[in-house]
C-alpha cells in the first residue's frame, strides 16, 4: 500500500472529528508518586527460558480460540491507558500521562505519553484508540463479547489531536468504574490492520481476518513483540530494547529485563522438569504440592544450584471450581446440581493430595475484590448423605449393580469432568472415588491445554474444571446473560441464565452509585450460588517456584498483584527479575568442578493473609 493511500485509509477510520473542541475547564489528574517496586541492580540482558505444555492454537489475542495460548503477552499485560499499582492500588500512568473526568460521568480525557511507540517504530496516537473501536465492533473478528461491549459499554472515541483524545461510556458511571472500563483499553495498531482492497463491507477490518491473522502477530506497545516462530516447537518474544518507549514511565524503571524470553513446547510437565534440573530451563513451577515437597531432594537443590521460593501475594481470584453445564441431560435439574455440590469432595482433595497448602474457595465466582464479594458465604461441606436425597428428589432413587445411582428412564447419575493438566488427574480421581458414596459417578475426560479450553468454549463439556480470571470489579454478562447461554465461544460455561439474572447483571452494568452497585454484585452472587452451577474449587494465594541461581529479583521480591515471580507462558508478570551472567558462569564453571553451594529455599510472606 503506498503511503497516500495508507493515509486516506487512516484519515477515514477516525469518525469522530478531529475539529471537536476540548473543554478548557478539565482537571487533569496523574500519579507520580507511588513508590517504585524494580530494583536499581537490575541488569540488561540475556535469554530467559522457559517452556509451555502446548503450541497456541493462534497468535491472535482475540476471535476464535484466542483466549488461551500466548493471550497474556499479546493483550493482557500489555499498557493500558492507566494501570493500578500493584501494592497501593492506586491508579498511576501507563500509555496516558494524564486524566481528566468530565462533567457527564461518562467521559474521560487522556493525555498520551508522546514518546509511546509500536514494536515496528511507528507513534502510537489517538487514531489507534480510534481504530481500537471500529476493530472491536467488526463482525469480521468473531468475537461476539468484543462486539458487544464496545457496542454497548464503549460508546465512542474522540481524537482532539494526535496525543489527545477522549472515551465516552455507553452509561454513567463513577470516576472509579470509569477509569476501570475505560483506562484498562489498549489500542490496536492502524497502519498495521488498513487494507481497504479485502474489506469489502466497509468496517475497516480484512474480511478474512480470523484466517489471515491466525499466526501473524501484530505490533505491540510492550516491551517485547513476537520475534521467531517455530510452529509446534517453539516461540521467541524478543525485547524492543533498551531505547523502549516504556522506561520514559518511572513505574517501568528496572522492569523487564531480559532480551529475549525463549518458550519451548514441552507437553510432559516431567519431563520438562527434567531439562530445568538440567539446566536447559531458567525456572520451574513448583505449585504442586508433589513438587515442592517430594520432587526437590535431587542433587541440584541440595548443592544449592537451584532455589527454591515461596512467595505470597493478594491476588484476585475469578469464577472457578466444577462447572455445570446446564444444557446437558439432568443437568438442567436443580436437584441433581445441588446434590453434586455435596458429593464433591474438594476439603478432602485439599487435605489428602495438596498437603492442606492450597485454600477452599469460599465464594464460587470468586474472591479478593472488596465489598463486590459476598463474604458471609462458605464452601458447601462434602456430606454424601444429604447428597443423596437431592438426588432421589430427582428421581435417581434407584442404585445400579455398579454403585451408581438411576432413574427411572434408566439414565445413571454419571457425568465426564473435563479438564487440561495430567498433574490434576488424581485430583479428578479423588473426586471420583469420594463420589461414590453420593452414588454419583464422575468419569474424567482429559483434553490437552489448548484444545481444552476450545472444547469448553463450544459447550461440549458436561463438568469442566477450570478457574476463570477477574479485575478488581467482577464481570457477569458473559457469564450468566441468556444473550451468551447455549452459544460457542463466549465464557458461559455453564449455560445458565434467568429474566431475573439478566435484569440483575443489567442493572449492575448501568448503576452509577458504587455502593448500590455492590449490592448488585452481592445479590447476582447469591442467586448464583442459590442455583449451583458451579461447585466452588479451590484457590492458591502463592507462587512456588524453583530457578537457578542465576536469576535474580528485587530484595523485596512480591506485591500483592504478583501472580508469579518469571514470566511464563499465560503472562509475562511484572517483570522485575534480571539474568546474572556472571552468576550463570560460576554456577556453571562450579558443577563442572564439583563444587557445592548452601541450598537455599527463600519464603516472602509479606502478603501472607
Amino acid at each position: 500500500m503506498n503511503k497516500l493511500l495508507l493515509a486516506s485509509t487512516l484519515s477515514a477510520l477516525s469518525f469522530s472529528a478531529m475539529s471537536a473542541t476540548l473543554p478548557a475547564d478539565l482537571d487533569w489528574q496523574t500519579n507520580w508518586d507511588s513508590p517504585l517496586f524494580a530494583s536499581e541492580e537490575a541488569k540488561f540482558g540475556g535469554t530467559y527460558r522457559t517452556y509451555m505444555a502446548s503450541f497456541p492454537q493462534t497468535l491472535r489475542s482475540v476471535g476464535p480460540d484466542s483466549n488461551s495460548g500466548l493471550r497474556g503477552w499479546f493483550a493482557d499485560a500489555v499498557p493500558n491507558l492507566v494501570s493500578k499499582h500493584p501494592n497501593t492500588l492506586e491508579w498511576i500512568p501507563d500509555l496516558a500521562n494524564e486524566w481528566a473526568f468530565g462533567s457527564d460521568n461518562k467521559t474521560i480525557y487522556f493525555k498520551l505519553n508522546p514518546k509511546a511507540t509500536w514494536s515496528d517504530g511507528q507513534p502510537v496516537t489517538a487514531d489507534d484508540f480510534v481504530f481500537m473501536l471500529k476493530f472491536y465492533r467488526s463482525k469480521d473478528i468473531v468475537a461476539p463479547w468484543y462486539n458487544e461491549y464496545y457496542t454497548n459499554v464503549i460508546a465512542d472515541v474522540v481524537k482532539y489531536d494526535d496525543h489527545t483524545l477522549a472515551l465516552v461510556s455507553a452509561a454513567e458511571k463513577n470516576p472509579e468504574d470509569l477509569l476501570y472500563s475505560l483506562g484498562s483499553l489498549t489500542p490496536r495498531p492502524a497502519h498495521f490492520y488498513a487494507n481497504p482492497a479485502k474489506d469489502e463491507n466497509g468496517d475497516g477490518i480484512d474480511d478474512d481476518f480470523v484466517r489471515k491473522y491466525n499466526f501473524k502477530s501484530e505490533p505491540t506497545t510492550f516491551a517485547y513483540y513476537l520475534d521467531k516462530v517455530k510452529k509446534g516447537k517453539s516461540v521467541t518474544f524478543k525485547h524492543v530494547g533498551e531505547d523502549w518507549w516504556g522506561y520514559s514511565n518511572p513505574y517501568y524503571k528496572n522492569r523487564y529485563n531480559v532480551e529475549k524470553v525463549r518458550m519451548t513446547v514441552i507437553r510432559d510437565q516431567d519431563i520438562a522438569m527434567k531439562h530445568f534440573e538440567k539446566g536447559k530451563l531458567d525456572s520451574f513451577g513448583l505449585v504442586m504440592p508433589s513438587l515442592w515437597h517430594d520432587k526437590t531432594k535431587s542433587a541440584p537443590y541440595q548443592k544449592g544450584y537451584i532455589t527454591k521460593f515461596w512467595g505470597y501475594n493478594q491476588y484476585p481470584e475469578g469464577a472457578g471450581g466444577l462447572w455445570l453445564n446446564t444444557a446437558k441431560p439432568m443437568l438442567d435439574d436443580h436437584n441433581v446440581r445441588k446434590g453434586i455440590t455435596l458429593a464433591s469432595d474438594f476439603d478432602g482433595m485439599i487435605e489428602k493430595l495438596t498437603r492442606g497448602d492450597y485454600v477452599r474457595k469460599p465464594n464460587p465466582l470468586g474472591v479478593g475484590r472488596g465489598e463486590y464479594d459476598l463474604t458471609d458465604v462458605k464452601p458447601p461441606k462434602f456430606e454424601p448423605e444429604r447428597a443423596v436425597e437431592y438426588f432421589v428428589n430427582a428421581g435417581f432413587d434407584k442404585i445400579g449393580d455398579d454403585g451408581i445411582r438411576v432413574n427411572d428412564k434408566g439414565q445413571r447419575l454419571s457425568f465426564a469432568i473435563t479438564y487440561s493438566y495430567p498433574a490434576h488427574t488424581p485430583r479428578m480421581s479423588y473426586l471420583k472415588e469420594q463420589a461414590k458414596l453420593a452414588g454419583l459417578e464422575y468419569t474424567l475426560n482429559l483434553v490437552d491445554g489448548s484444545s481444552a479450553f476450545k472444547y469448553i468454549l463450544n459447550k461440549k463439556h458436561e463438568v469442566a474444571f477450570l478457574t476463570m480470571g477477574t479485575s478488581e470489579v467482577p464481570a457477569y454478562w458473559e457469564y450468566f446473560h441468556s444473550d451468551n447461554a447455549h452459544k460457542a465461544q463466549p465464557n458461559s460455561h455453564a449455560n445458565y441464565s434467568t429474566p431475573e439474572l439478566d435484569k440483575l447483571i443489567m442493572d449492575f452494568k448501568a448503576e452509577f452509585d458504587i455502593e448500590k452497585k455492590r449490592a448488585l454484585s452481592r445479590q447476582i452472587q447469591s442467586d448464583v450460588i442459590e442455583a449451583a452451577v458451579i461447585v466452588p474449587g479451590y484457590m492458591v494465594p502463592y507462587t512456588r517456584e524453583g530457578h537457578w541461581r542465576w536469576m535474580k529479583y528485587p530484595e523485596q521480591p512480591m506485591t500483592k498483584r504478583s501472580s508469579s515471580l518469571f514470566s511464563g507462558s499465560y503472562s509475562p508478570g511484572l517483570g522485575v527479575y534480571w539474568l546474572d551472567q556472571d552468576v550463570k558462569k560460576e554456577t556453571q564453571k562450579a558443577m563442572k568442578a564439583g563444587k557445592t553451594f548452601e541450598p537455599v529455599v527463600i519464603v516472602d510472606d509479606t502478603y501472607k493473609l
